[in-house]
Protein backbone atom coordinates (compact mmCIF):
# COMPACT_ATOMS: atom_id res chain seq x y z
CA UNK A 1 0.00 0.00 0.00
CA UNK A 2 1.37 3.39 -0.93
CA UNK A 3 2.08 6.06 1.68
CA UNK A 4 -0.60 8.23 0.03
CA UNK A 5 -3.26 5.53 0.47
CA UNK A 6 -2.18 4.97 4.08
CA UNK A 7 -2.42 8.71 4.77
CA UNK A 8 -5.85 8.82 3.14
CA UNK A 9 -7.09 5.93 5.29
CA UNK A 10 -5.63 7.48 8.46
CA UNK A 11 -7.36 10.77 7.70
CA UNK A 12 -10.70 8.98 7.91
CA UNK A 13 -10.10 7.48 11.36
CA UNK A 14 -11.21 9.70 14.21
CA UNK A 15 -9.83 9.68 17.74
CA UNK A 16 -12.48 9.64 20.45
CA UNK A 17 -10.92 10.49 23.83
CA UNK A 18 -12.09 8.76 27.01
CA UNK A 19 -14.11 6.05 25.22
CA UNK A 20 -15.13 3.49 26.34
CA UNK A 21 -13.55 4.71 29.59
CA UNK A 22 -11.38 7.56 30.82
CA UNK A 23 -7.81 7.43 29.55
CA UNK A 24 -8.58 5.39 26.41
CA UNK A 25 -8.34 7.01 22.97
CA UNK A 26 -10.72 5.00 20.78
CA UNK A 27 -9.91 4.75 17.07
CA UNK A 28 -13.29 5.21 15.35
CA UNK A 29 -13.19 3.57 11.92
CA UNK A 30 -16.82 4.30 11.02
CA UNK A 31 -15.93 7.38 8.90
CA UNK A 32 -13.56 5.15 6.88
CA UNK A 33 -16.24 2.48 6.49
CA UNK A 34 -18.72 5.12 5.34
CA UNK A 35 -16.46 6.41 2.56
CA UNK A 36 -16.83 4.09 -0.46
CA UNK A 37 -13.38 4.89 -1.89
CA UNK A 38 -11.60 4.51 1.46
CA UNK A 39 -13.49 1.29 2.25
CA UNK A 40 -12.53 -0.14 -1.15
CA UNK A 41 -8.88 0.92 -0.74
CA UNK A 42 -8.72 -0.70 2.70
CA UNK A 43 -10.32 -3.91 1.43
CA UNK A 44 -7.99 -4.04 -1.57
CA UNK A 45 -4.93 -3.51 0.65
CA UNK A 46 -5.94 -6.33 2.98
CA UNK A 47 -6.83 -8.75 0.16
CA UNK A 48 -3.80 -7.91 -2.00
CA UNK A 49 -1.41 -9.62 0.43
CA UNK A 50 -3.28 -12.93 0.09
CA UNK A 51 -4.37 -12.86 -3.56
CA UNK A 52 -3.22 -16.00 -5.38
CA UNK A 53 -2.40 -17.87 -2.16
CA UNK A 54 -5.40 -20.20 -2.24
CA UNK A 55 -7.30 -18.63 0.65
CA UNK A 56 -10.46 -20.66 1.28
CA UNK A 57 -11.72 -18.75 4.35
CA UNK A 58 -11.33 -15.40 6.03
CA UNK A 59 -12.01 -15.37 9.77
CA UNK A 60 -13.21 -12.20 11.47
CA UNK A 61 -13.39 -11.40 15.17
CA UNK A 62 -16.59 -9.94 16.62
CA UNK A 63 -17.64 -7.28 15.96
CA UNK A 64 -15.81 -4.74 13.80
CA UNK A 65 -13.62 -7.52 12.47
CA UNK A 66 -16.72 -8.99 10.82
CA UNK A 67 -17.01 -5.90 8.62
CA UNK A 68 -13.44 -6.05 7.36
CA UNK A 69 -13.28 -9.85 7.09
CA UNK A 70 -16.49 -10.11 5.07
CA UNK A 71 -15.26 -7.55 2.54
CA UNK A 72 -11.87 -9.29 2.28
CA UNK A 73 -13.55 -12.71 1.92
CA UNK A 74 -15.70 -11.38 -0.92
CA UNK A 75 -12.65 -9.87 -2.64
CA UNK A 76 -10.70 -13.14 -2.27
CA UNK A 77 -13.60 -15.39 -3.31
CA UNK A 78 -13.43 -17.09 0.09
CA UNK A 79 -15.88 -18.09 2.80
CA UNK A 80 -16.35 -16.15 6.02
CA UNK A 81 -15.76 -17.58 9.50
CA UNK A 82 -17.23 -15.56 12.36
CA UNK A 83 -15.31 -15.76 15.63
CA UNK A 84 -17.68 -14.67 18.38
CA UNK A 85 -17.87 -14.06 22.07
CA UNK A 86 -18.75 -17.14 24.12
CA UNK A 87 -22.36 -18.28 23.93
CA UNK A 88 -23.34 -16.51 20.69
CA UNK A 89 -23.09 -19.40 18.22
CA UNK A 90 -25.94 -21.95 17.96
CA UNK A 91 -24.12 -25.19 17.12
CA UNK A 92 -21.13 -27.13 18.42
CA UNK A 93 -18.20 -24.79 19.01
CA UNK A 94 -14.52 -24.71 19.78
CA UNK A 95 -13.51 -22.29 22.54
CA UNK A 96 -10.29 -20.46 23.33
CA UNK A 97 -9.75 -18.32 26.42
CA UNK A 98 -7.42 -15.37 26.78
CA UNK A 99 -6.24 -13.07 29.55
CA UNK A 100 -7.64 -9.62 30.15
CA UNK A 101 -6.21 -6.96 32.42
CA UNK A 102 -8.38 -8.37 35.21
CA UNK A 103 -9.60 -11.91 34.50
CA UNK A 104 -10.21 -13.87 31.34
CA UNK A 105 -12.60 -13.97 28.40
CA UNK A 106 -13.36 -16.53 25.70
CA UNK A 107 -14.11 -16.60 21.99
CA UNK A 108 -15.68 -19.37 19.94
CA UNK A 109 -16.25 -20.53 16.40
CA UNK A 110 -18.28 -23.37 14.97
CA UNK A 111 -16.32 -26.61 15.23
CA UNK A 112 -16.95 -27.38 11.55
CA UNK A 113 -16.19 -23.88 10.18
CA UNK A 114 -12.79 -24.92 8.79
CA UNK A 115 -10.77 -28.13 8.64
CA UNK A 116 -7.39 -29.47 7.56
CA UNK A 117 -8.13 -28.65 3.89
CA UNK A 118 -8.77 -24.99 4.71
CA UNK A 119 -6.36 -22.11 4.10
CA UNK A 120 -7.38 -19.30 6.43
CA UNK A 121 -6.54 -15.65 7.00
CA UNK A 122 -7.59 -13.83 10.17
CA UNK A 123 -8.74 -10.22 9.71
CA UNK A 124 -9.57 -7.74 12.46
CA UNK A 125 -9.82 -4.00 12.84
CA UNK A 126 -7.24 -3.46 15.60
CA UNK A 127 -4.39 -5.32 17.21
CA UNK A 128 -3.84 -3.86 20.67
CA UNK A 129 -2.40 -6.16 23.35
CA UNK A 130 -2.66 -9.20 21.06
CA UNK A 131 -4.66 -11.42 23.42
CA UNK A 132 -7.81 -11.72 21.33
CA UNK A 133 -5.87 -12.18 18.08
CA UNK A 134 -3.70 -14.88 19.64
CA UNK A 135 -6.79 -16.72 20.92
CA UNK A 136 -8.38 -16.51 17.46
CA UNK A 137 -5.25 -17.85 15.76
CA UNK A 138 -5.03 -20.70 18.29
CA UNK A 139 -8.71 -21.47 17.73
CA UNK A 140 -8.20 -21.72 13.97
CA UNK A 141 -5.11 -23.88 14.46
CA UNK A 142 -7.06 -26.36 16.63
CA UNK A 143 -9.04 -27.36 13.52
CA UNK A 144 -5.94 -28.38 11.58
CA UNK A 145 -6.47 -25.53 9.11
CA UNK A 146 -3.44 -23.87 7.54
CA UNK A 147 -3.39 -20.34 8.93
CA UNK A 148 -1.70 -18.12 6.35
CA UNK A 149 -1.53 -15.08 8.60
CA UNK A 150 -3.41 -12.22 10.17
CA UNK A 151 -4.17 -8.78 8.81
CA UNK A 152 -5.22 -5.73 10.82
CA UNK A 153 -6.38 -2.30 9.76
CA UNK A 154 -4.73 -0.68 12.80
CA UNK A 155 -1.83 -1.72 15.01
CA UNK A 156 -1.37 0.12 18.30
CA UNK A 157 2.41 -0.31 18.42
CA UNK A 158 2.81 1.04 21.97
CA UNK A 159 0.77 -1.89 23.37
CA UNK A 160 3.21 -4.43 21.86
CA UNK A 161 0.53 -6.92 20.79
CA UNK A 162 2.80 -8.17 18.02
CA UNK A 163 5.04 -9.70 20.68
CA UNK A 164 2.24 -12.08 21.73
CA UNK A 165 1.96 -13.20 18.12
CA UNK A 166 5.59 -14.09 17.48
CA UNK A 167 5.85 -16.77 14.81
CA UNK A 168 2.66 -15.72 12.97
CA UNK A 169 2.73 -13.83 9.67
CA UNK A 170 1.21 -10.45 10.58
CA UNK A 171 0.24 -7.49 8.43
CA UNK A 172 -1.05 -4.14 9.65
CA UNK A 173 -2.11 -1.37 7.29
CA UNK A 174 -1.78 1.52 9.74
CA UNK A 175 0.41 2.03 12.78
CA UNK A 176 -0.17 4.28 15.79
Amino acid sequence: MSPAVAASLKSRIQDVPDFPKKGIVFKDITPLLGDPKAFAAMTDAIAERYTGKGVTHVAGIESRGFLLASAAAYKLGAGLVPIRKKGKLPRKTLTESYALEYGTDSIEMHADAVDARSRVVLVDDVIATGGTARAALELLTKTGAKVLGASFLIELDFLKGREKLAGWDLHSLLHY
